[in-house]
């Protein structure tokens, strides 16, 4: 079983085509930070009341943060192959980007030798997951949508962001 795409190899698989645990032991130490996103789409009279706080299950925004940021720490518990990290920083940045659509964004940061780009999908997405739970009583048609990683630096591969060509 091929392990290889084009020229990029599957860290995850061996050469049998087997699932792994990366060992990053021979790896430097670098400073490592990434950025996702998850765009979620409601009513905009959902949206204007997540802004005020009018809903029934509280501060909407500050449940979303903190699930968020715990949900990055608790990544390799959810993510079966991914290192158990001693990350440095985790932020949630929310903020609407028209009447009917608000981004989370998850950065996360840390001084290792494996990067953080799971942490910061996992923390945007489980934001985008408890936003739709904590509205959900309101509108049950809200959706996640464009969940992905922004940008990405350090490590071997250099930084990354999504604007590069070919990055789509």
């Amino acid at each position: 079983m091929s392990t290889e795409i084009g020229t990029e190899s599957l860290t995850h698989l061996d050469a049998k085509g087997n699932a792994h645990m990366v060992d990053v032991g021979n790896k430097q130490i670098t400073e490592r930070s990434a950025t996702a996103r998850a765009l979620v789409e409601m009513k905009p009279e959902t949206l204007a009341k997540v802004i005020a706080g009018g809903l029934p299950k509280g501060d909407v925004l500050a449940t979303v943060r903190i699930a968020g940021i715990q949900a990055a720490k608790k990544t390799p518990d959810l993510i079966p192959l991914c290192h158990p990290l001693m990350l440095t920083k985790i932020t949630l940045d929310i903020e609407p980007i028209n009447e009917s659509q608000i981004e989370i964004r998850c950065t996360c940061k840390l001084s290792g030798k494996t990067g953080v780009e799971m942490e910061a999908l996992t923390g945007a997405s489980v934001g985008a997951l408890t936003l739709y739970d904590m509205c959900k009583a309101v509108d049950k048609g809200i959706t996640i949508k464009e969940t992905g990683l922004l940008t990405k630096t350090g490590g071997k591969s250099g930084n990354w962001n999504i604007d590069q060509e070919g990055s789509k």
